[in-house]
């Protein structure tokens, strides 16, 4: 069965550039990791819940910010791994320092059998599009795109 991921991409506009707001995952598996980790705030969801809002809560999730506006669909993209993404984006504004995400529990190290907390999200920033363009997973560079049509040529 196929994963299916849904999230939103909070977009903001700063004089004549567009900047976007990206999350770097938590956990001991990105902690050194920087160019090509970072993602638009995201989860998966199930049959039972549908994708807007399943990105929506995911969003609050990982960020502890609202999410107020009009949505613009981006459509989705199908990463390496075969998960499916569908994705949203929205004009927003955030002070990336007052992110507050979720936790999740693994086993760390691997088979030592002791489990550790970590957030879901270590941190957000803020990024022109061609810093986001280095820093975003390659899976999810066409949103970027997609957005960037869309808010410039509108």
């Amino acid at each position: 069965m196929t994963k299916r991921s849904a999230g939103l991409l909070m977009y903001r506009r700063r004089g004549n550039e567009l900047e976007v707001f990206l999350v770097h995952p938590g956990g001991p598996y990105w902690a050194k990791k920087d160019s090509g980790a970072w993602s638009i705030p995201k989860g998966e969801y199930t049959d039972e819940e549908e994708a807007l809002a399943a990105a929506k809560r995911e969003f609050e999730e990982e960020t502890g910010f609202p999410v107020d506006g009009e949505l613009l669909a981006l459509g989705q993209v199908k990463q390496a791994g075969g998960k499916i993404v569908t994705a949203w984006a929205f004009e927003g504004d955030c002070v990336a320092a007052d992110l507050k995400s979720n936790t999740f529990s693994m086993e760390w190290p691997p088979r030592s059998g002791r489990q550790r907390e970590y957030p879901e999200v270590d941190r957000g920033d803020w990024f022109s599009i061609p810093e986001a363009s280095e820093k975003l997973m390659a899976g999810q560079l066409p949103f970027l795109d997609r957005l960037t049509r869309h808010v410039i040529f509108r």
